[in-house]
């Protein structure tokens, strides 16, 4: 048996091999809701069942935390039955699924969301995701602890919805990765740049919030943007001292990507670019590493396994061009 097709059990969740489709945006919602274009679509990526887990995209948990037009909704409890949907469609394809939860913060536009642009500091985002030119407004202490409960019922959403897990989102320059990143904490409370704790107090208060609504069996992972590879933002040193703080508040899986940099790395285009980061963060935590990157064939996910720098392996933009690409990978020899 290759290191590919080995099974893993998270939690209560048996994965059955290490192919990960992480979540990408596909913007073919009007509304928010769930529309049968999403329904086809995750159809046809999990026909077959050989992606052993799906991470949907990008559900923002509140109006204020829209991303960008298209993106699905999981921000009020009428979104449940249309979510269940997605939920139905892979499980019966036979792939596990978590719903990826997120708020954009001065990733938002004023323009989509009607409603201010919030963030740890009233500094311009100037990530991948970010560039709208809007200053955002710091957050109070009031508007925090609106933002931990608007995940916690995304996360109760999720679960109600038939979900396998949920995944927090902070990473990309989104807001959980701004209070993260020293390139947009410049707060000097108890949610400031001074110490890591701090840094990730937003993140340990939502973990805690999720844990406590959904159950010590629920799988709850983390999108962590590690490193904003840009002078004076975060570091590999400070993702793996992040790492071992959010393994200890409780979360069951690590999706190790970048920071404010987004989902690339200028100028580094080699198979999991990110391996400088999952590597030593793998030898720093005992729960699963996922690695995604550049990853585009069988042959790059073998070696990365093999050589220890994750557990698991996500394959994005060549499962997002060719449907049939895990089916090839995982399963040569079957007929087309």
């Amino acid at each position: 048996m290759n290191k590919m097709k080995e099974p893993i059990k998270i939690k209560s969740v048996d994965i059955k091999n290490r192919l990960v489709m992480p979540p990408m945006a596909t913007s073919k919602t009007k509304d928010g809701t769930v529309n049968q274009a999403l329904l086809d679509y995750y159809d046809e990526k999990s026909k077959g069942g050989y992606i052993g887990l799906i991470i949907t995209e990008h559900n923002y948990v509140s109006h204020q935390g829209i991303a960008n037009p298209g993106q699905m909704s999981i921000s009020q409890d009428s979104d449940v039955e249309g979510l269940a949907k997605i939920v139905s469609v892979i499980h019966e394809n036979g792939s596990k699924v978590i719903a990826q939860i997120n708020h954009a913060g001065s990733s938002a536009s004023r323009k989509v969301t009607g409603m201010e642009t919030i963030s740890a500091s009233a500094i311009l985002n100037n990530g991948l995701t970010g560039r709208n030119g809007e200053m955002p407004t710091a957050m109070s202490k009031e508007q925090i602890d609106a933002v931990v409960a608007d995940f916690v019922s995304a996360a109760r959403r999720a679960r109600e919805a038939g979900y396998d897990g949920v995944e927090i989102h902070s990473a990309h320059g989104y807001l959980l990765n701004q209070f993260y990143s020293p390139l947009t904490n410049k707060r000097e409370d108890e949610y400031g740049f001074a110490t890591m704790e701090n840094r990730l107090r937003i993140h340990k208060e939502i973990i805690q919030g999720i844990r406590a609504e959904v159950g010590n069996d629920y799988l709850i992972a983390l999108r962590l943007g590690g490193c904003d590879y840009s002078e004076g933002g975060s570091t590999i040193e400070d993702s793996v001292q992040a790492a071992k703080l959010i393994e200890s508040y409780g979360i069951d899986l690590l999706d190790v990507s970048g920071g404010m940099n987004g989902y690339m790395i200028p100028g580094r285009k080699e198979p999991g670019y990110f391996s400088d980061m999952t590597e030593q963060i793998k030898k720093s935590v005992s729960i699963p590493v996922l690695l995604t990157g550049g990853i585009c064939d069988l042959e790059s996910a073998e070696e990365l396994l093999e050589n220890q720098k994750a557990d698991l392996i996500g394959v994005g933009r060549a499962i997002m061009k060719d449907s049939l690409w895990a089916k090839n990978a995982m399963n040569p020899d079957s007929a087309l």
